[in-house]
């Protein structure tokens, strides 16, 4: 018998719709059952790709025991944290303050005023190992709520209060010494040996990359990009990339990047597409482009929607095993390819027969030093057993449309499509943009949704990371086909931005001020799997800054650099997208202005340098469109009918030439 998921749009909610457990959708029925029936609430927050998320669910979720007591001394409720991310914000704050770490799936338990007394992450049906079990942990809550409720509600207030405190700000400021700083601290958690930053579980850190790229370049510190390089290197070796199919795993559960979380997620491939196509960008490595290719292709044959969005990312199990769908053996790969074929395979990929994660083999280029590149003569190999481990098990598809998350795609498409002159990638990027603007809603900032389902709206307005996110991926896109009318669609999110997310005290809230009301109204400032809203906004007014000529973005992108720099002040590294930002403050910047009807030859060079500093526009005559844009261009026209070029340097533009 169904429960009150039934009717939800969800995938992970509906993967839930069966359970003996009595869920509610997280809402006013819920928490008025509670507070009717006098019962704490059961939080459970997960997605659908999560395989501990699986785990919980087959051990506990399943099981009529527990749901008997759930369902007697409790009101369950179940979240889908990407669709109520501000929910999830909320709660894994609580878990992190009181157990030092939070993950998924987020356990948590209430008042029916939402206040929460207990907090933390999977928890197995029984204790085992030291750790407890939620069967006994329902049982004793449920005691104390009846014997003694006055201890859980004073503790459910005291953590309601500390949630809403806010610390003093530091005496930071914002310049090339907090640079200078954070690069220093990524020097010292850098790990030499097999790149990346810190230890097991390693995460790949995009944003880290980037500023790194970035800094590099305008800093000229030489000791930068060649800890990016090595990352992105043995990230691409190891066993995180899909080396049959494109694309990363989520993160990788040791220090070498082997064995990885299997799950695949659109936003972490979007911006690691993003960084090896900027890392491309400067001496045009091979390798770097063809990962780029690989991670957007994977994007666009398994993640793409027949509307022109992208799904939300694909599961870490296959018929209830982790990685399954990835593992191969030696005789399954001769099989397939041919003994002697199969055989060079395996000797290339470190496939073995003792196998390197649970008797199998996850392909991976780690132990032959020889493979800086793609390896060379393997591509039809590889594509013969991609569509083998296709058709041998499947994976499941979580089918959100994220506008977050697509808004990072369509940054990530646009920028491959002019850095490599690729139509098929502009093609992709125009559609994805008519779908975040027309399907979601963002053409009309107040009615942009953050979640579709196809090609409906689910109802949940835009966050701050929508909108900051989809303004970043249309002026990339402006970078591809020069259309200003996405300078302006970009504006108009930035200024609903400011409107309606923006704190009087400094920063911006992840939710509107229209939004639903929680215990607190949750405000990001640190980068974590994703850049921080706060720290998209920040590039977003800097890259309007830049675009426009406008006073406004500049204040703004100044504004919010002070604020999350002090607040960021001990450790600015946690912040690495906002300090892209703080880049064009520190070291300017450059804008060169083509009045011309199609872009120059010189445009098209420039495309392809790395050249942080600079930022191309297109002034087509007759076209008005980017003047409104940017009113700093009204004046300028084209000489003698050719091309001809304004070059700006932190808000001085010299004189026009043609040549």
């Amino acid at each position: 018998m169904s429960n009150h998921l039934a009717n939800e749009r969800s995938p992970y909610l509906r993967q839930h719709r069966d359970n003996p457990v009595d869920w509610y959708p997280w809402g006013a029925e819920a928490f008025e059952k509670a507070k009717r029936e006098d019962k704490p609430v059961f939080l459970s927050i997960g997605y659908a790709t999560c395989h501990w998320c699986h785990v919980m669910a087959e051990e506990s979720f399943e099981n009529a025991e527990v749901a008997a007591v759930l369902n007697r001394d409790f009101v369950p409720v179940k979240v889908d944290r990407e669709e109520r991310p501000d929910v999830d914000a909320v709660y894994m704050e609580v878990c992190t303050a009181l157990n030092g770490s939070g993950g998924w799936p987020l356990t948590v338990v209430m008042t029916p005023e939402q206040q929460p007394f207990f907090a933390g992450t999977y928890l197995p049906r029984l204790s085992r190992g030291g750790r407890v079990g939620l069967l006994p942990l329902l049982r004793a809550l449920a005691g104390r709520w009846k014997s003694d409720r006055a201890s859980l509600t004073k503790t459910g207030t005291e953590i309601t209060a500390f949630l809403r405190r806010e610390a003093a700000p530091a005496a930071g400021r914002a310049d090339r010494a907090l640079l200078l700083r954070a690069a220093a601290q990524l020097r010292d958690s850098y790990d030499a040996a097999y790149g990346g930053f810190g230890a097991a579980p390693k995460f790949p850190a995009p944003q880290t990359l980037l500023f790194l790229l970035r800094m590099a370049k305008l800093e000229g510190d030489k000791t930068l990009r060649p800890m990016a390089e090595h990352t992105l290197r043995q990230m691409y070796r190891g066993g995180i990339f899909d080396h049959l199919g494109g694309g990363f795993c989520r993160y990788s559960t040791d220090q070498e990047w082997l064995a990885p979380h299997f799950e695949k997620t659109l936003y972490d491939n979007a911006l690691l597409a993003l960084c090896y196509t900027e890392a491309w960008q400067e001496g045009r490595y091979a390798l770097w482009r063809g990962v780029a290719e690989s991670t957007l292709d994977y994007c666009l044959r398994e993640l793409r929607a027949e509307n022109g969005g992208f799904f939300s990312g694909q599961d870490a199990d296959s018929e209830g095993e982790e990685g399954k769908y990835y593992l191969f053996t030696p005789d399954e790969v001769c099989r397939v390819l041919g003994p002697e074929d199969g055989k060079h395979f395996c000797e290339c990929y470190d496939i073995t027969a003792e196998g390197n994660f649970r008797g199998r083999s996850i392909p991976n280029l780690l132990l032959n030093q020889r493979w800086n590149l793609i390896p060379e003569g393997y591509d039809d190999f590889r594509e013969t057993l991609r569509l083998y481990r296709a058709g041998r098990c499947r994976l499941r598809t979580d089918t959100k449309l994220l506008s977050g998350f697509n808004g990072l795609m369509l940054a990530a498409l646009a920028r491959a499509a002019w850095v490599f002159d690729d139509k098929r990638y502009l093609a992709a990027a125009e559609e994805l943009a008519v779908f975040l603007l027309r399907t979601a809603g963002a053409e009309e900032p107040a009615r942009f949704a953050a979640v579709c389902y196809g090609d409906t709206p689910a109802g949940l307005p835009a966050q701050l990371d929508d909108c900051v996110f989809t303004a970043l991926g249309l002026l990339e896109l402006y970078r591809a086909d020069f259309d200003a009318a996405h300078i302006l669609q970009a504006k108009a999110l930035a200024d609903f931005v400011t409107a309606h997310f923006a704190d009087p005290k400094g920063g911006f809230f992840r939710s509107s001020d229209t939004a639903e009301a929680l215990i607190k109204r949750p405000k990001e400032l640190w980068d974590g799997a994703l850049p921080s809203g706060n720290s998209g906004a920040a590039v977003l007014f800097e890259r309007l800054c830049r675009l426009t000529g406008e006073a406004s973005p500049s204040e703004q992108a100044d504004a919010l650099l002070d604020f999350l720099c002090a607040r960021t002040e001990d450790y600015p590294a946690a912040a690495p997208f906002a300090l892209t930002a703080l880049l064009g403050r520190v070291y300017g910047t450059k804008e060169l202005v083509c009045v011309h009807d199609t872009p120059t030859a010189m445009l098209a060079g420039l495309s392809s340098r790395y050249a942080p500093e600079l930022t191309l526009l297109l002034k087509r005559p007759g076209d008005e469109t980017l003047a409104r844009a940017a009113p700093f261009t009204a004046a300028m026209t084209q000489r003698e009918g050719k091309p001809t070029y304004y070059l700006c340097e932190n808000g001085v533009c010299g004189l026009p030439f043609t040549e």
